[in-house]
């Protein structure tokens, strides 16, 4: 019976022929059929992924991923596959590229089993607005994965593929990763190419992995990263091989109190960070509090930058260039747009539109994105001291565990509140990674964030790698 736990243990076993590719998308397209129910997958690519396997055991492994199958958010370009961003509007749309990192995936010999859900165009927390329905949780099908790559997620941690790759822009990786018990990785803004992502907001969106452990996150980023002609804000140095092994060494941390003890947080998960710092002191790891004075102006600042670029960015989905005609004879071309965006649009992508759209408007562009992007400078300012002195932070994910289904459907501020974490990362460019290293009395999983200073994935990943061995 075919078995994953990572994969250098898979490789090995291909290697001596304890199992085959072909073996294993058939394990996986089995799992994905009795797990329909999830909504996880929109796609798969059976006959593709099956050819592509018999192809892989014919020849000798050569690749960092031979053999390793991998689902795709439904916000990253394949080409000839579809592609849809989980909208209406974009309704039988075939990409005509591959994104960078899928185009590198292929070369190391990835499989890549089908596109899976997620929110529509990455906009939310709990994978709720997607034209293709909810996805549930698999750990518990009363609450939600997370978003907005939450379909990535649940295939991961269901077992229906050995990793997924998605898309960051405010915690869109790690909130998924920590609501359902997987590392999430969100390299630093510019370490993996955005060539090939659908954009949502362009100074903060980053492709990142969901896997079961780190040593896999860490392989699948040393295929995926590196410079790209493509993408002019790739960093033009390539990231450092063979990330692991851990080094043996003590690390200076810090952690923000105001974090730790902030008003919406679970007070299991507040206890259970203080633990941690407790016991990364004990090993002889320098650890101090912080004072940070700006939380109160992440959320605002974030909402209002991403919405302003979401808006210019998905102008161009008004039936003529890109998305879907809705009709075909409409009073004048005003009508025509308005007809394609209210029906091909979700209700959470609209309200986003309006809201960057008003705060570029007139007599409120300085009032609001000028602030706003004043608030990201100081928060970058005060981040680069920060790391001046410490090499991590440590932080949570979330201030409560997964959130029940349709809990946050009433009020929108709510959910965008719920990000007060993880949109810090994006709006500095650092990286971040969520593991999961806990569990709440709920039974849910819950997970530690830890963040370093920009282009430093590799001490990251190493510090992450002895934590969960710890």
């Amino acid at each position: 019976m075919f078995s994953f736990s990572s994969i250098e243990q898979y490789q090995a076993n291909l290697k001596n022929g304890g199992t085959t590719c072909v073996q294993a998308v058939q394990h996986y397209i089995s799992a994905i059929e009795r797990n329909q129910h999830l909504n996880a997958f929109i796609e798969v690519f059976t006959d593709e992924a099956l050819e592509r396997a018999s192809l892989l055991d014919a020849g000798s492994i050569t690749g960092k991923l031979h053999g390793v199958v991998i689902g795709l958010k439904d916000n990253i370009c394949y080409k000839g596959h579809r592609l849809s961003a989980a909208s209406a509007i974009l309704e039988d749309f075939i990409s005509e590229y591959s994104a960078t990192a899928v185009e590198r995936l292929l070369n190391e010999g990835a499989i890549i089993i089908g596109r899976q859900n997620c929110d529509e165009f990455g906009m939310g927390s709990t994978n709720e607005n997607s034209v293709y329905g909810p996805v549930l949780n698999p750990l518990n099908y009363d609450h939600v994965p997370g978003g907005s790559s939450g379909g990535s997620a649940a295939a991961v941690k269901a077992g229906l593929c050995m990793a997924s790759l998605g898309s960051d822009t405010g915690g869109s990786v790690r909130l998924p990763a920590d609501f359902c018990g997987l590392v999430g990785l969100k390299p630093g803004y510019g370490r993996v190419s955005r060539h090939g992502l659908i954009a949502y907001g362009s100074s903060f969106d980053q492709i990142g992995v969901l896997t079961t452990n780190v040593a896999d996150a860490a392989r699948i980023l040393e295929v995926i990263a590196g410079p790209d002609a493509f993408d002019s804000t790739a960093i033009p140095e390539s990231i450092e091989k063979d990330i692991l092994p851990a080094e043996k060494k003590k690390y200076r941390i810090a952690y923000f109190p105001s974090w730790i003890h902030h008003s919406s947080i679970d007070p299991e998960i507040s206890n259970a960070l203080l633990k941690t710092i407790d016991q990364l002191k004990e090993e002889g790891h320098h650890i101090e509090p912080v004072d940070f004075n700006l939380t109160d102006y992440i959320v605002p600042a974030y909402y209002i930058l991403t919405t302003a670029e979401a808006s210019s960015n998905l102008a161009r989905y008004d039936g003529i260039r890109y998305g879907k005609k809705h009709q075909e004879h409409a009073k004048n071309l005003i009508s025509f747009y308005q007809q394609n965006r209210t029906h091909g649009f979700g209700i959470e992508v609209n309200r986003r539109i309006l809201l960057g759209t008003f705060v570029l408007s007139a007599g409120y562009y300085d009032a609001y994105y000028t602030k706003a992007q004043q608030v990201r400078r100081q928060l970058k300012d005060q981040t680069d001291l920060i790391f001046n002195s410490f090499d991590f932070i440590i932080a949570p994910n979330s201030p409560t565990p997964a959130y029940k289904k349709g809990e946050m459907d009433k009020d929108p501020v709510v959910m965008y509140m719920g990000d007060i974490f993880t949109v810090f990362a994006n709006l500095t460019a650092l990286p971040a990674v969520s593991l999961p290293v806990f569990k709440h009395s709920s039974n849910l999983p819950f997970g530690l964030q830890v963040l370093s200073s920009p282009h430093n994935e590799v001490s990251l990943l190493r510090f992450s790698h002895h934590l969960m061995q710890q």
